[in-house]
């Protein structure tokens, strides 16, 4: 049974803290229970492996985004992804397909890449190009309420409306949906995701 505990030898530290507190937060989130299938029922294995997805994703968010980690890091973080170019986004795909076969079982890997082909589509759909993604976000269990999670976003969207951008998200966690709202966000979609047959919302906040 692995240590769902990172290395953290070479590591950004915050992003370690972060995203052990990510773990927590999302774990029964109906994606990242789907792109960890392979592990079945180790939990302490589905744990370690978000743990490695989301570490990553922070990453990913700071070459080509906004990671934004809460004050004390072990209470949680939020990623985006913002507009790329082609040739930084052929980088990123390969880099990121590379990471997932090396981080997920051959299930979750199929599984990541059918949600995203179901989804990306349709979101499309719903925003206008150049939208500024809010890809993750989450805070520990025993510090949600506080309004840390405003804090977390309060920055990014500041600067997005300074931009004139578009923010969106997509929630499988109708308890989320208030919270989005009080950010500014609006329900304009909703759709049945096949693949972890779960309805998911789609929010969208105009500059502002």
């Amino acid at each position: 049974m692995k240590s769902s505990e990172l290395h953290i030898s070479g590591m950004n530290h915050s992003f370690v803290q972060a995203s052990a507190a990510l773990v927590e937060s999302l774990f029964d989130d109906p994606f990242y229970w789907a792109i960890t299938a392979d592990f079945g029922n180790d939990l302490a294995a589905r744990k370690y492996v978000l743990s490695r997805y989301f570490y990553y994703s922070l990453e990913e968010a700071e070459r080509t985004g906004r990671s934004v980690v809460a004050p004390d890091p072990r209470l949680g973080a939020a990623a985006w992804l913002l507009p790329r170019s082609a040739r930084i986004d052929a980088w990123e795909s390969s880099a990121k397909s590379e990471f997932l076969a090396s981080a997920l079982g051959p299930r979750g890997r199929e599984n990541y890449y059918r949600i995203l082909r179901y989804m990306a589509p349709l979101a499309a759909r719903m925003v206008p190009a150049g939208a500024w993604y809010l890809s993750i976000i989450g805070i520990l269990p025993s510090a949600q309420g506080q309004g840390l999670g405003a804090t977390l976003l309060a920055c990014t969207l500041a600067e997005a409306s300074h931009a004139n951008a578009t923010c969106y998200v997509e929630t499988f966690t109708p308890r989320n949906l208030r919270f989005y709202e009080r950010s500014g966000f609006c329900r304009v979609a909703e759709y049945l995701e096949p693949t972890t047959n779960k309805e998911y919302v789609v929010m969208r906040r105009d500059a502002q």
